[in-house]
């Protein structure tokens, strides 16, 4: 397998209902990471771009979280619309998803 230009990790974590730190699986991380894959089968980007799931990033009020290396840019509440994009602007083209990421604060 060829070195990928960009590695992206998609929070996978779940907790129990109420949990007061809450948790991207109860946001809807599953429908981003099945995206995720998804747009990586169509760009047919095996050779550039590298997906994997991963338990907590951090900000789980923020969620779902998705972060991108080696650019080092953290999206935050991301839902399975805004893969597509992130997919094409960034992970194929370079070009962070300004709206997406996250506020200085958090990264």
């Amino acid at each position: 397998m060829p070195k990928p230009i960009r590695h992206v990790f998609v929070c996978a974590q779940s907790r129990q209902p109420g949990h007061p730190r809450g948790s991207c699986g109860e946001k809807g991380c599953a429908d981003v990471w099945e995206e995720m894959l998804y747009q990586l089968q169509q760009n047919e980007a095996f050779g550039t771009v590298a997906v994997t799931n991963t338990g907590c990033l951090g900000p789980c009020g923020m969620g779902p979280n998705v972060l991108v290396y080696p650019d080092g840019v953290f999206y935050n509440n991301v839902k399975k619309d805004d893969v597509k994009e992130i997919f094409s602007a960034h992970l194929l083209g370079g070009t962070p998803v300004e709206r997406l990421r996250a506020p200085a604060d958090i990264w």
